[in-house]
């Protein structure tokens, strides 16, 4: 059984190997995941698209007179999805595990279709809901053109009136976005104007650089025609109270967020390619075609090509593995972790599906993060802001035991910092007291005063004893079993440690109240310029940044809450502020090399081993269920999987 495993891990880091490769020669070629237009895709390929086709289920449907034709469903421009191996069949249900609402990133991933998209490898920006834009040399006007024709899941017609409710009436209500997103507060003040029915501009005060880059990650629209029914701007105030009170809110704007959950709420109208049926809370939660979808393939048949999606509610990711291996899920990358490779492996030929390995953004896969914010008890908090006594730490850690432990030996030793092929990468940083040194570690220790008792354990000049606690999710890696390692390397040098595992919702509800001391995650979107739109890793970005949670805030809301920072903390967050806004593209890679150096010199936080496909880069696909990539960037940031355009996946027949 060890040979076994052994030839299997050696087998995984082939691929490993081939699949950089292979991902570099895509890169290079230019694969092309999505044309903006029937129009684009007939130039580009010399091929036309003449007539569309729809998925048996709606043509009874249509024949019913319960729907209309499949021409006049879809916008007079959709977009022409390119699919991986050949063109699909339509039917099935796709079957998915996942944790229940905390875990509703899984669902969300799979429908990715914000504004504007990342492409499949992340290094160029696309059309998508919109179909074109139109960013003024200074940056500070951004033009949007819509597609004419499109629909949402109930028939109503997508318009320019939907982008307009959502920032006028959403993002610039206060009751409802209470802080304003950094997309809108690096341009100084946004407002916005609807040129035509299909045309939307935005217009800056100052110069907005990362406009695009940011699009990319937001749903910058909301059905106006169903949402404004819980509105206070379109709702007498007597009406709405009613409304709020029968559905058992006690204000109008928790009533509002309720109905936009289009997790939680059925009714709501959706752009996706499926929808929920059901509630969340039903052991088995239902998402079904959306009939209005506004993508084709090659071929003109609408998208997607599967019908339905069924999520089976499981208690914990080892259950999601468990499901896998026995043949019942159909593809799964989520919660699908990196120390049961094997035993997928082992196990594919009984359960009729292929493991698949995708490269990741991950800098680090085990990041070890110290609140600097942390005060319910300042002794400790005071040792957790002292630079010299997380260097110890760091140098006590046997990172090369964790990776061959918890990681199959296929990942680096290294600090956390962004990933080599990233140009604000420094080997320097990457290597920064990793060397496995307790003696060292025991040397710092002692000389911040930190004397060892005859327990072992080591206490502060008044007595106390040194006591740290990491508080770690079951999630997206072997990380619990990290945490006990590292539980047992501080403990050798005398800190008192304890492994605290945590249900997600709970753990980012101590996160965001700066309640930790220590927590473990992986550190994605670990490369440029990925990074300057999701920088919580790096520097107090918002009430997750584990870092400095309350820093986060404080920069949120401009200083009107949360902790103020101090030092390399404040010159982080004013390094970034200027990197974000200026339109100098050399100044701005500049500006981010600072802040990485800043991040790995301070070690606010503390790397072990990354570059290993764990964090969603080992998944399981089933023989029949094709157009999956074999090779792929798998990343946060690129809301993988949906990068690779789930919509043009499907059962082989």
């Amino acid at each position: 059984m060890r040979s076994m495993k052994v030839l299997l891990v050696v087998l995984l880091n082939a691929i490993l190997v081939l699949s950089s490769v292979h991902l570099t020669f895509s890169q290079q070629a230019g694969f092309i995941g999505q044309y903006p237009t029937i129009k684009e895709y007939q130039r580009a390929t010399g091929k036309r698209i003449t007539k569309f086709n729809e998925a048996p289920m709606l043509q009874e449907l249509v024949k019913q007179g319960k729907l209309p034709p499949v021409e006049k469903r879809l916008p007079e421009e959709p977009a022409v999805v390119v699919p991986v191996e050949r063109v699909g069949e339509y039917g099935g249900t796709w079957r998915r595990a996942w944790l229940g609402v905390a875990d509703s990133a899984g669902p969300s991933r799979i429908t990715y279709d914000p504004i504007l998209r990342w492409s499949n490898d992340g290094k160029r920006i696309e059309p998508n809901v919109a179909k074109g834009w139109n960013l003024s040399k200074d940056c500070k006007e951004l033009v949007l053109y819509l597609r004419k024709g499109m629909k949402w899941s109930d028939g109503e017609p997508f318009t320019a009136e939907d982008v307009v409710f959502w920032f006028e009436d959403v993002i610039l209500n206060k009751e409802l976005t209470p802080i304003l997103p950094t997309w809108v507060t690096a341009g100084g003040s946004a407002k916005i104007e609807k040129l035509d029915d299909y045309t939307v501009k935005f217009t800056f005060a100052k110069a907005n650089p990362l406009i695009l880059q940011w699009m990319t990650g937001i749903e910058a629209f909301l059905p106006k025609h169903y949402l404004k029914k819980f509105h206070t701007k379109y709702v007498s105030k007597a009406d709405l109270e009613a409304l709020t009170k029968k559905e058992g809110f006690q204000f109008w704007y928790q009533l509002f967020q309720n109905k936009n959950d289009w997790i939680s709420n059925p009714e709501r109208p959706s752009h996706k390619a499926w929808k929920p049926t059901n509630l969340p809370s039903a052991t088995l939660w239902m998402m079904e075609r959306n009939p209005f979808y506004w993508k084709v393939d090659t071929a003109g048949n609408q998208l997607p090509y599967i019908d339905r999606i069924a999520h089976t509610l499981v208690s914990d990711a080892e259950m999601v593995t468990m499901k896998a291996v026995a043949g019942e899920l159909d593809m799964q990358l989520r919660h699908i972790m990196i120390n049961n490779y094997p035993l997928l492996v082992e196990n594919a030929k009984k359960g009729n599906y292929r493991v698949i390995v995708w490269n990741t953004g991950d800098g680090s896969n085990c990041q070890i993060m110290f609140n600097q914010n942390y005060h319910e008890d300042e002794d400790i908090g005071n040792l957790i802001r002292n630079r010299d006594f997380r260097i110890a730490l760091s140098l006590a850690i046997n990172r090369d035991e964790i990776n061959q432990l918890c990681y199959l030996g296929l990942g680096v030793p290294r600090q956390a910092t962004v990933i080599p092929s990233c140009p604000t990468f420094e080997e320097k940083f990457a290597k920064a007291y990793i060397e496995y040194n307790p003696q060292k570690a025991n040397e710092i220790l002692d000389k911040l005063g930190l004397k060892k008792g005859k327990d072992g354990f080591r206490t502060l000049p008044n007595g106390k004893t040194v006591a740290l606690t990491i508080e770690v999710v079951p999630a997206f890696g072997p990380w619990v079993d990290a945490a006990e390692l590292i539980k047992k390397y501080w403990e050798a040098v005398g800190v008192k440690t304890a492994v605290q595992v945590q249900e997600r919702s709970l753990h980012y509800t101590r996160i965001r109240a700066g309640l930790q001391q220590v927590a473990i995650w992986n550190m994605d979107g670990a490369f440029y310029p990925q990074f300057l739109t999701y920088p919580y890793w790096f520097l107090p970005y918002g009430d997750v940044s584990r870092i400095a949670p309350l820093s986060g805030v404080w920069y949120q809301t401009g200083g009107k809450g949360g902790e103020e920072p101090k030092g390399d903390l404040k010159k982080a967050i004013q390094l970034y502020d200027e990197a974000i806004k200026t339109t100098n593209p050399a100044k701005r890679l500049s500006l981010a090399k600072e802040i990485i150096r800043l991040n790995s010199e301070n070690l606010w936080t503390i790397g072990t081993v990354g570059l290993a496909p764990a964090t969603m880069g080992v998944g399981v696909v089933k023989n029949n269920f094709r157009n999956v990539p074999e090779k792929a960037l798998s990343d946060v940031t690129l809301t993988s999987p949906g990068n690779t355009h789930p919509e043009q996946y499907f059962f082989e027949k």
